[in-house]
């Protein structure tokens, strides 16, 4: 565990409580000082949800530590069953709370309580926040689940969904869809939604489909052990992921399988005369291991884009992260430090990013376009809106949300052919903003001296002035290639030579 401004994962607490909140009937009873109710926020402020995580807290302070801690987890405990009368709970303790080793497993499990409790050992200091909702989901999943007689028709669980998932929500809706039209039924979703008694249940499915391998596979390997319940591979993000998965249901199930089309627009729309101008666009990905791999399918197969970088911040899935990109040619970026992101991204000038959160304000500092296509997220990626990742409909929501942060052909062009117009100048701001947006262009004279590599080059007017004439999505790449080019050649100054020259340079 390290202190850090921003990070892509929470501690395993956070994931505990992701599945927590997700669920119904299950009350979570967290050992942790005051001040650590920050992650109430997370769910009620982020995801706009109308009611509080089902978290009891024992909210300690710095003079209980002298006195009998234990005691205080025991009475929050008793106090939180009695007062919302769960069907089962799970119980375990934050990461500062876990050095003080009260053990909270134990003495829940000494108040003899008529409900089942789950005891949870997150280890804070070594895992993060989907460790922490996988391994929780799988605890609660081993304690529940019991054997019970398979369905009469062919039916699967949809495994893997939380709060706080991404498009979650959505995903469930359309994928049940997708598994009705198959003639399959969903016997229970879980964690999102579903209660203790329906987690008894899961064994009657025939088969499960995991949706989110991130907080989802550690059950769906457990069921498949105990129950012989097999799971579904294949995550459907994209058209080819959601054929592939179809194809995969036809293999467990036997059944044929047919599905219409109708609705399906990223094969046409990525064909059509706008979208192909956007062929070859140079893309960065990263985020969580299982939408950069269906992200990186969809980036270079169903978009034409060029795929020239891609990593993931949750080291679970590195593995088959690091395949994958050595199937694109490329090595993968496994970091959980979003500075080192930052920099690669520079080094690498694509001309569009596909990231989370934090890549979108990366993509702002250095001007590139930026598509979220993974957590973590902010708020304004819980849209009120239907707007799913999965299936065919989410297929096509993925292609607006590829397409709409680009400048299109026309634009583009627009935009490069009136580039000293008042209007459309570096300088001015955007123009449905109105006159008051616009504002004074900085003087060529007055740029100031930037450092490239530890060397300190100048840009001389002219050639400043030249650099502003090429397009601004790629003129940040040309600026740092000049630079590096200059710097090479012992160069202090860059004139408009200079420029020509590194332009020719790169261009053999």
């Amino acid at each position: 565990m390290k202190l850090t401004v921003w990070t892509y994962e929470g501690p395993p607490h956070v994931g505990a409580m992701r599945v927590a909140t997700a669920m119904r009937g299950l009350h979570y009873v967290l050992h942790a000082p005051q001040g650590d109710t920050y992650a109430d926020l997370l769910f009620t402020m982020i995801e706009r949800r109308n009611h509080r995580p089902p978290v009891t807290y024992t909210t300690f302070q710095a003079r209980d530590l002298g006195s009998d801690t234990a005691t205080l987890f025991k009475d929050a405990c008793a106090s939180a069953v009695a007062r919302f009368q769960p069907q089962a709970i799970i119980v375990g303790a934050s990461c500062t709370a876990e050095l003080i080793q009260d053990d909270p497993g134990g003495l829940s499990e000494a108040l003899g309580l008529d409900i089942p409790v789950i005891p949870l050992e997150l280890p804070s200091y070594q895992r993060k926040e989907n460790f922490g909702a996988d391994e929780t989901f799988y605890q609660i999943v081993k304690a529940l689940a019991k054997e019970t007689p398979r369905t009469a028709r062919p039916t699967c669980n949809i495994l893997g969904p939380t709060a706080l998932g991404f498009r979650h929500r959505d995903d469930v809706e359309e994928l049940t869809g997708l598994l009705s039209d198959l003639g399959i039924g969903v016997n229970v979703v879980a964690p999102l939604g579903a209660s203790p008694a329906d987690i008894v249940r899961l064994p009657a499915a025939h088969f499960n489909v995991l949706l989110s391998p991130e907080t989802g596979e550690t059950a769906a390997r457990w069921l498949e052990k105990t129950y012989g319940q097999p799971f579904t591979k294949v995550v459907p993000i994209g058209v080819g992921a959601t054929r592939d998965f179809i194809a995969e249901v036809g293999d467990i199930t036997g059944l044929p399988m047919k599905i219409d089309e109708s609705r399906l627009r990223l094969p046409w729309w990525s064909r059509s005369v706008d979208s192909t101008y956007l062929t070859g666009k140079r893309v960065f990905i990263f985020g969580d291991g299982t939408h950069v791999a269906a992200h990186a399918r969809i980036a270079r197969d169903e978009m034409g884009f060029e795929v020239v970088g891609m990593g993931c911040y949750n080291r679970e899935m590195a593995r088959p992260v690091r395949a994958l990109a050595k199937q694109y040619g490329l090595e993968a970026l496994i970091t959980d430090d979003y500075l080192a992101v930052e920099a690669e991204i520079e080094r690498l000038a694509p001309e569009m990013i596909l990231g989370t959160q934090m890549e979108r304000h990366i993509g702002k500092r250095l001007g590139i376009p930026c598509a979220v296509i993974s957590a973590p997220v902010h708020v304004q990626d819980y849209p009120a809106r239907y707007s799913p990742q999965v299936g065919y409909e989410g297929a096509n929501v993925i292609f607006d949300t590829l397409v709409h942060p680009l400048v299109m052909g026309l634009e583009e062009h627009l935009l490069t052919m009136f580039r000293e117009d008042f209007e459309f100048h570096d300088a001015a701001g955007a123009s449905h903003h109105g006159a008051a947006a616009v504002r004074p262009a900085p003087q060529p004279e007055e740029q100031a001296p930037t450092s490239s590599g530890g060397s300190v080059v100048i840009w001389l007017a002219d050639a400043e002035k030249e650099l502003r004439k090429i397009p601004f999505f790629v003129r940040g790449k040309a600026r740092r290639n000049t630079e590096v080019f200059a710097q090479g050649k012992g160069l202090q100054e860059i004139s408009i030579d200079t420029l020509y020259e590194a332009k020719a340079h790169y261009a053999r």
